[in-house]
C-alpha cells in the first residue's frame, strides 16, 4: 500500500525537513529522533553500500534494494534519489515501478546525461529540455498511485545560468512534476526568485560542502521552499567521528579515550533485538 504521508504533508503546506541517510544504522537513529521524512541519498547510499562514487556506476537493481531496506528501517516516508531514471524512457518507466513497489514516497529524477555525476561536482552535462520533459511524462504515467510523488531536478545552473534553471523548472512543472528541485543554486537571491516565479512546491538541497549556501529551515521556508534535504550531514559527521575514534584507538590502545559512544543496549533495541529476545523467551525450552 502506498505511503501517502509525504503527499499529505506537501499538499497541506507543511514544511518537510528530510535528513540524508547513508545506511540502516542512521535510519533507525533518524527514526528515534522523529523526523517526518528521510532522504535516500544516491551519493551516500552508494558510498556506504558499494564503496563507489556517485557517478552513475550503481545499477537500478542495487539502488532499489537499498531503498527498500531504507523504507523498512526508517518507517517514515522516504524521498528517494533515482539519478536520471537510469537511462532512457523505458528505464524511467521501469524505475518508477520498482521504486513505487519498494515503498518509497517520492522519487527524484534529474536532467543530466547518463551516466550522471554528483550535482556538486564538475563536468556535469544536461540533456535537452524536451528529453527531460518526456521523462517526466513517462514517470507520471508509469506510477500506479498519483500520491507517489515525482520530483524533477535540473542541473543546468553551472552550464546555463539562472534563466535556464527557471525555464526548465517551468517546463518540468507543465510536464506534470509534483515537486521541483533546482540543483546547485549559489545564492539566496536566486533561491528566492525561483520560488516566487514558479507555483510548485520547491525542494532545497542543503548539501554540506556543496555549491548552495546552507541556510536554516526557518529561512528556507521564508524564501518559499517546501522541502529541505540535508543529504551529506549525517554521513560527514559519522565519517569524522569514525576517523577521530580510530585515531584515538591507534594512539591509546583503548576505546575509552575516544568520543562518547552511543549506548549499546539502546541500539540493540533500536535495531530490533528486543523482539528477538521476546521470541526466545516465549519459545525457550526448560
Amino acid at each position: 500500500m502506498q505511503d501517502t504521508r509525504l503527499y499529505d504533508m506537501v499538499k497541506s503546506g507543511q514544511f518537510v525537513t528530510a535528513p540524508g541517510i547513508q545506511d540502516m544504522i542512521t535510519a533507525v537513529i533518524a527514526r528515534k529522533v522523529g523526523f517526518d521524512a528521510v532522504y535516500g541519498s544516491g551519493y551516500w547510499l552508494t558510498a556506504s553500500g558499494l564503496g563507489l562514487p556517485d557517478a552513475g556506476i550503481a545499477s537500478v537493481t542495487q539502488m532499489v534494494d537499498r531503498m527498500e531496506k531504507l523504507v523498512e528501517s526508517a518507517k517514515t516516508p522516504v524521498i528517494a534519489d533515482a539519478d536520471t531514471g537510469f537511462g532512457g524512457l523505458l528505464n524511467v518507466h521501469h524505475t518508477v515501478l520498482a521504486y513505487e513497489k519498494a515503498g518509497v514516497a517520492a522519487m527524484q529524477i534529474e536532467d543530466q546525461e547518463f551516466p550522471k555525476k554528483c550535482g556538486h561536482t564538475p563536468f556535469k552535462r544536461v540533456i535537452p529540455v524536451e528529453d527531460m520533459v518526456e521523462k517526466i511524462k513517462v514517470a507520471c504515467d508509469a506510477r500506479k498511485d498519483e500520491k507517489f510523488l515525482i520530483i524533477a531536478r535540473t542541473d543546468v545552473m553551472q552550464s546555463g545560468g539562472y534563466n535556464a534553471v527557471e525555464d526548465r523548472m517551468g517546463a518540468f512543472a507543465e510536464a506534470g512534476a509534483d515537486i521541483l528541485f533546482p540543483e546547485a543554486l549559489t545564492n539566496t537571491d536566486d533561491m528566492r526568485r525561483i520560488c516566487q516565479n514558479i507555483d510548485k512546491p520547491m525542494l532545497a538541497n542543503m548539501a554540506d560542502g556543496g555549491l548552495t549556501p546552507i541556510r536554516p529551515v526557518s529561512e528556507l521556508e521564508e524564501l518559499g521552499f517546501k522541502i529541505a534535504i540535508f543529504p551529506a550531514m549525517t554521513s560527514l559527521v559519522a565519517a569524522r567521528a569514525v576517523e577521530v575514534s580510530l585515531q584515538r584507538l591507534k594512539e591509546t590502545g583503548t576505546s575509552l579515550e575516544g568520543p562518547e559512544l552511543f549506548d549499546f543496549k539502546e541500539f540493540c533495541e533500536l535495531i530490533g533485538f528486543d523482539k528477538v529476545w521476546e521470541f526466545e523467551r516465549k519459545w525457550a525450552k526448560d
